[in-house]
């Protein structure tokens, strides 16, 4: 073909592509979906590589939670839901656990998705079924996602906020079709949709909390709890899904049961005593000095630090910037100076964690320097509205020395906040706003003990700036209604990050969260820059635009101050009584304890030799 025909046929061809619907070619149906690339486990896989497909299934595991519950509706934000009620349920798709972002088909047979990904379709399995026996139908997928948007929690209406239209196009196939095509994670957000039984949901009402047990389609069963006390899960043994390929492996022990303490503490004791069989220790102190006992040093009791690759996100001090006197970002800047990490990792943490600095902190996504080739041409756009620090200076905390004499931080603290146009009244001693006359200060709430010990050091130097803050720790029923009414002025808090962060940034940062209860927007921040850089996340092509993009949004996250950072390990703190055994290879997320399961041999030597002693 001569190159003038070539070129005719090649432009006819392309306008008959436009005219039409996506073709074949332009539509993927399959097994699974990745966020970006390829999935790592082909059509016919039989499991992860993370599991023992042939590990043998019975035992008990005895777990542990902290406060209590009042609830099995955890999709509303109304009431304190019980642990673990995502045993009992289903989703579309599973999410692996040993790459970025990908998921498998759970009950689904099959995804399809266009190469625009503007929509995505799901069709059902045809053995898929309600603990009733009733079939799990597109009927109860679709009444799910209507339902969770209109009454469920705020994070939902974020989550599904771009999608258009929900639809049944086939006996078992759904499509959900959505309002921008360059929202790459909606499908895989879709995948993660829990569905629920529209037809036990027919005669209650959905908004209001219960304790009547749910109907679900999962691995696990409600069987019996004492409200507030403990809950008690029985595996199903005729799951319909227990074949599956994301299944195998998983969901090994018969009972789960999780009994409710009042403090950690207490949970510890319990678990020493053999109360608990497994513990992951999210207390430096704990693990430090809680653990030499007889049943650690004979090997009864097991005690690991488990390496992990996953995202450790952020944790801090957290301002509500609805107040008025943290709406400025120099006065937030000169309160971080008051927390002397160096001296409270010596002295408090037994020298175990390192300083968290990013938002996506322990994973390629944190904006490190300062910024550089695609980064910079990113924010650069951005220029005129962002503080010039974010160009010339890498963020970083402010540093003591850690002997406890950090002088030089108040000191510095204290320039800052004259510079916001605050200083200490000559006759109080008192941080006072030269015009307003108003004093600086401000409460802490807390739901946990444990961190009183890192609040009153902090309240210690604020006190020698002048600043009085009130350290409060609440029942956890009256945290969640303040944390959800945005009824506070500071609190510790902590966000935690996937490794291909998307639409869930909308609910940590955005500007329309900020305005709605039981948003995870806790600071209040609204800012235009960051809600452009959210949805430039949202919308990345490819996993290295991702990257370009949530490294500045990070930066952007870290100069506006909006907590004072604590700090994170790159392992998980692991204690269990010596009866389980695990998979060979760990995730890179870390260790799932679903994925363990109870070695007989194991669990007979551990009951000859007691746990007591």
């Amino acid at each position: 073909m001569n190159r003038p025909a070539a070129a005719l046929a090649l432009l006819l061809l392309s306008a008959s592509l436009a005219a039409g619907a996506a073709t074949a070619a332009e539509t993927y149906k399959g097994h699974g979906i990745a966020m970006h690339g390829d999935l790592k486990y082909p059509a016919g896989f039989r499991s992860f590589d993370y599991v023992n497909p042939a590990a043998p299934k019975g035992g008990t595991v005895r777990l542990s939670a902290t406060g209590s519950y009042d609830s099995f509706n955890g999709f509303i934000i109304k009431g304190q839901p019980a642990i673990a009620l995502r045993l009992i349920y289903d989703s579309l798709m599973e999410t692996s656990l040993d790459e970025p972002f990908s998921e498998y088909c759970l009950l689904c047979e099959t995804v399809e998705v266009p190469e625009d990904r503007s929509w995505v379709a799901f069709t059902l399995r045809a053995n898929a079924k309600w603990h009733d026996g009733r079939p799990i139908t597109v009927e109860d997928v679709i009444w799910t996602f209507n339902t969770l948007r209109e009454e469920g929690a705020p994070i939902y209406r974020f989550y599904y906020a771009n999608v258009t239209n929900v639809e049944m196009t086939g006996e078992r196939t759904v499509k959900f079709t959505f309002q921008r095509t360059e929202n790459r994670e909606l499908p895989l957000i879709i995948g993660q949709l829990v569905v629920l039984p529209k037809h036990y949901w027919a005669d209650r009402d959905f908004t209001s909390t219960t304790l009547e047990p749910p109907l679900g389609s999962g691995p696990y069963r409600i069987e019996s709890f004492e409200p507030g006390r403990s809950i008690t899960y029985a595996r199903m043994p005729d799951y319909w899904g227990a074949r599956l390929p994301v299944n195998a492996g998983t969901y090994n022990f018969d009972v789960i049961r999780y009994d409710y303490y009042r403090d950690s503490t207490v949970e510890v004791e319990a678990f020493k005593s053999g109360a608990i069989d497994y513990r992951d220790e999210n207390s430096s102190r704990h693990w430090a000095t809680s653990y030499n006992i007889p049943a650690v040093r004979d090997g009864r009791i097991k005690k690991e630090r488990m390496p992990h690759g996953r995202s450790t996100g952020m944790q801090g001090f957290a301002f509500n910037m609805r107040r008025p006197i943290f709406q400025d970002r120099m006065v937030r800047r000169a309160l971080a100076h008051a927390f002397d990490f160096e001296w409270s990792n010596k002295t408090l943490f037994y020298g175990q964690y390192t300083r968290t600095r990013s938002f996506f902190q322990n994973s390629e996504l944190a904006a490190t320097g300062v910024p550089q080739g695609r980064e910079r041409v990113i924010l650069s756009r951005y220029s005129r509205k962002l503080p010039p620090e974010v160009f010339t200076t890498e963020y970083s905390p402010p540093r003591t020395d850690g002997s406890g004499n950090n002088r030089a931080q108040l000191r510095e603290a204290l320039d800052l906040l004259r510079q916001a146009g605050w200083d200490i009244d000559e006759e109080t001693r008192k941080l006072t706003h030269k015009k307003s006359k108003r004093e600086m200060k401000f409460e802490v709430i807390l739901v946990s003990p444990l961190f009183e010990r890192i609040v009153l050091p902090f309240k210690k130097n604020l006190a020698r700036l002048g600043i009085d803050i009130t350290v409060r720790t609440v029942d956890s029923a009256q945290y969640q209604e303040r944390i959800e009414g945005f009824d506070f002025d500071m609190i510790v808090t902590g966000w935690g990050q996937t490794l291909s962060p998307g639409n869930e940034q909308r609910n940590y940062w955005g500007s329309e969260a900020a305005g709605h209860r039981g948003s995870q927007n806790r600071t209040g921040l609204s800012d235009p820059v960051v809600d452009e850089l959210i949805e430039m996340v949202v919308a990345a092509p490819t996993r290295a635009e991702l990257v370009y993009r949530t490294r500045a949004l990070d930066r952007v996250l870290q100069w506006q101050h909006i907590v004072i950072p604590h700090y994170h390990i790159p392992y998980d703190r692991t204690l269990y009584w010596n009866k389980f055994a695990r998979p060979e290879i760990t995730p890179t997320r870390g260790s799932n304890l679903l994925n363990w399961w109870v070695d007989p041999e194991k669990a007979r030597a551990l009951a000859e030799q007691g746990r007591e002693g």
